[in-house]
């Protein structure tokens, strides 16, 4: 029996053990998914490779730390930060599947960034995930958060990780990165295409990080909260007439590419999705 599992603290509330075990059960596979909650993420990750685990998940307070203790891809390291961890090879290879989640997410919905002018709102994970998954295809990309530091940190992270490429002969962020702060939105939202809220606002409270004022019917609306999973910000949305992705869809597609990475096979995007939102 191959076992996988999730690193984190907490990790008691997470989805992601009935949705891979869904995805187990679908496709007739021996394995478990299991929870860890360790003090240290590399010591945990040592641990588990020492014991013979397949493949874990890395969620947080650990996504940076875990750099450390595995060989990071490009993106991975581009973007600072693992949630995936492949023991397939030696040493274990670490891998970024938020970038994908949100990319298949806007796709699974008919949402194509090549050429749009996108908004990410916040700084953190989430946002990285979302600036890193945008910039290589959106024509503009602005960044907004309440401390303004932390946006212009995050956009220069994704400008210089767009350099980078171009300078190894590769398609750049094709993208010019601006950032500010939230009264920034009052005029980026309006001119919008894209807008992907990437903070904890809406969760479980009925708050939007977006006035509907600013919404529009040429927008596209992903809120990566989804406990409520019809936030606020995507009602406003609808509303106005604008295309909507909660954020079910993307914690889904970055489970569904660390499955297909760990396993080889094509992932039962149904049945893990239809444990999900049970769960939910």
């Amino acid at each position: 029996m191959d076992v996988y599992g999730l690193v984190g603290n907490p990790v008691e509330h997470s989805l992601s053990p009935p949705m891979h075990e869904a995805g187990f059960e679908a496709l007739g596979l021996d394995a478990r998914y299991v929870t860890f909650e360790p003090a240290d993420a590399a010591a945990a990750i040592r641990g588990a490779a020492a014991l013979g685990v397949a493949g874990l998940n890395v969620t947080v307070p650990f996504k940076r730390d875990a750099l450390a203790a595995v060989e990071p891809d490009e993106l991975a390291a581009r973007v600072g930060a693992v949630n995936t961890v492949d023991f397939s090879t030696d040493p274990p290879s670490g891998h970024n599947t938020d970038v994908a989640g949100v990319a298949r997410a806007l796709s699974h919905h008919g949402v194509d960034p090549a050429g749009t002018a996108a908004v990410v709102v916040g700084a953190g994970g989430a946002a990285r995930a979302a600036a890193f998954a945008l910039a290589g295809s959106a024509d503009s990309l602005h960044v907004a958060n309440r401390t303004e530091r932390r946006a212009e940190a995050l956009a220069a992270d994704v400008r210089e990780a767009g350099a980078e490429r171009e300078s190894a002969g590769e398609s750049g962020a094709g993208t010019g990165v601006t950032a500010g702060g939230l009264d920034t939105l009052v005029d980026r939202v309006p001119a919008a295409d894209l807008l992907v809220n990437a903070t904890s606002v809406g969760m479980e409270s009925d708050e939007t990080p977006v006035p509907a004022a600013h919404l529009h019917a040429d927008l596209a609306v992903l809120d990566a909260v989804y406990a409520p999973l019809d936030t606020r910000l995507l009602r406003d949305a609808r509303a106005a007439g604008a295309t909507t992705v909660d954020g079910a869809w993307m914690l889904l597609y970055q489970g569904v590419e660390a499955f297909e990475r760990w396993t080889g096979e094509d992932a039962p995007v149904d049945a893990m999705n239809a444990a999900l939102r049970r769960e939910l």
